[in-house]
């Protein structure tokens, strides 16, 4: 399977060059068109109803659509909000990313949870997809996307709604953007996220909450 990825960083799309017989996984809704040899099926994200469910957990959708070639066609595939697209080659590895950040892959790529409510309220994780096995994966984010590598101990602090993935090789901790809670108001921020390397982190440049927070005030509401 060949691949394409233009008009990046923010309109960006993914246009799949699929040889007759060749299949993919990706996120409902995120075709944007594709050759008549192409044929569409829905499937659960996850292995057994364990497994999509531990996806779905995870901040993925319960069912995936599935592309199949029955003759050489094209698929060609958008996020859902203005953003780009990262191409990540896994050999046998693990990914973990933030809910929704998974737009497409082999399909033998399997989807679950990591990380626990326990820990989330204790401030020593939260709940990311794993991506684990062997293929081409795609990721999208909102706003252009930002690879950087951290060498063995290397730390790097990531505000939360601006982190979209990383290697299972980098050690991470969910804490409060500042000492004490005035500094975390004032300060405007809220979570981060405290990678330790080594290992790859991606960054979105733009934080999709903090644009719905701005838009909200112009948004009309009906009261009952």
């Amino acid at each position: 399977m060949k691949h394409t990825i233009q008009h990046a960083p923010v309109f960006t799309t993914l246009t799949l060059h699929l040889s007759r017989g060749e299949k993919f996984k990706a996120e409902p809704g995120a075709m944007v068109s594709m050759s008549p040899s192409i044929e569409l099926q829905a499937k659960t994200s996850g292995k057994g109803i364990l497994g999509t469910l531990a996806a779905a957990v995870g901040g993925e959708s319960l069912f995936g659509s599935v592309f199949t070639a029955i003759n050489d066609g094209e698929v060609v595939l958008a996020p859902g909000v203005p953003g780009d697209i990262a191409h990540l080659v896994l050999n046998g590895n693990t990914v973990f990313a933030q809910g929704g950040a998974y737009l497409a892959g082999a399909e033998a790529l399997v989807l679950s949870t990591q990380g626990s409510l326990r820990s989330f309220i204790g401030g020593q994780g939260l709940f990311l997809s794993k991506i684990s096995g062997t293929g081409d994966l795609f990721l999208n984010c909102y706003g252009a996307m930002v690879q950087k590598m951290l060498a063995p101990g290397e730390n790097y602090i990531i505000d939360s709604g601006h982190l979209v993935a990383f290697d299972e090789t980098v050690q991470y901790q969910v804490r409060a953007a500042a000492a004490g809670l005035f500094s975390t108001l004032a300060s405007g921020e809220g979570l981060v996220v405290s990678c330790t390397g080594p290992g790859r982190v991606w960054v979105q440049t733009r934080n999709l909450r903090s644009f719905a927070n701005l838009l909200s005030p112009f948004i009309a509401r009906t009261t009952s």
